[in-house]
């Protein structure tokens, strides 16, 4: 403890004596390269985080602006019209994919009809356009949950390679002391500096991931509801409309 003490003190403003960042600049490679992966962890985590914060909010307002559209149209024909411009949320992709279902199964039952008036425009199967907005929604969902694994993985695994680089940290100064056959500050400050330097890369990993992963869960789990809603409504529509 005093060792560690020692290395920390180390960087106080007006201490002579080197700071653990120049300790850790002395360590071997195992212990830079522990770092390096953590910070690639830590960078990729951060930049998921940020592009699925834009993407949420993109999705969220578009998906508002797709409902009054489809609230306010008579025509399923003007809400496809419509949808064309707001891609980026999920329900345009589910009911553009029931769309063109209904439209192929409506003009099925058109051709099939001896007269083809407005009572012949009706859903062969309502079942099949259930599971193609079931499936519409699978695709979506797994569209919104792109990254999450990254997220899931590095708060899993690096507290595990922080770990690691501390307990080669202090294996490289026990060696050290070993080799030296003294157990000063100077022979076990970068030993001991890997360590701590690893241990805390490691936190510095896996805690936003960590915290990330679990808020962009949660907002696709509340999304994937939205979407069961929106698929529940669209085959009311149309059980009430075509068949």
């Amino acid at each position: 403890m005093q060792l560690l003490w020692g290395v920390l003190l180390a960087q106080v403003p007006g201490d002579a004596g080197p700071g653990i960042i120049e300790l850790f600049m002395q360590t071997g490679t195992v212990d830079k390269v522990v770092l390096g992966i953590l910070v690639f962890l830590s960078v990729g985590s951060w930049a998921i985080i940020a592009s699925k914060f834009f993407e949420f909010k993109r999705a969220a307002s578009q998906t508002e602006r797709f409902l009054e559209v489809f609230h306010r149209s008579q025509r399923f024909s003007e809400v496809n019209s419509a949808a064309e411009r707001l891609k980026a949320s999920p329900l345009v992709a589910i009911f553009q994919s029931g769309y063109v279902e209904i439209d192929a199964q409506v003009k099925a039952s058109s051709e099939s009809g001896a007269n083809p008036t407005s009572s012949s425009y009706r859903l062969k199967s309502l079942e099949s356009l259930q599971r193609t907005l079931q499936r519409a929604v699978g695709v979506e969902v797994q569209v919104m949950s792109r990254g999450t694994g990254f997220l899931a993985t590095t708060a899993a695994a690096s507290p595990f390679i922080g770990l690691f680089g501390t307990v080669w940290g202090i294996m490289i100064a026990f060696q050290e002391i070993g080799l030296s056959g003294s157990s000063s500050l100077a022979t076990v400050a970068p030993g001991i500096a890997g360590a701590l330097v690893n241990t805390a890369a490691g936190l510095a990993a896996a805690i936003p991931a960590l915290v990330g992963f679990n808020y962009y869960s949660n907002r696709i789990r509340t999304l994937r509801a939205d979407m069961q809603d929106f698929v529940l409504e669209l085959i009311n529509l149309a059980e009430r409309n075509f068949t």
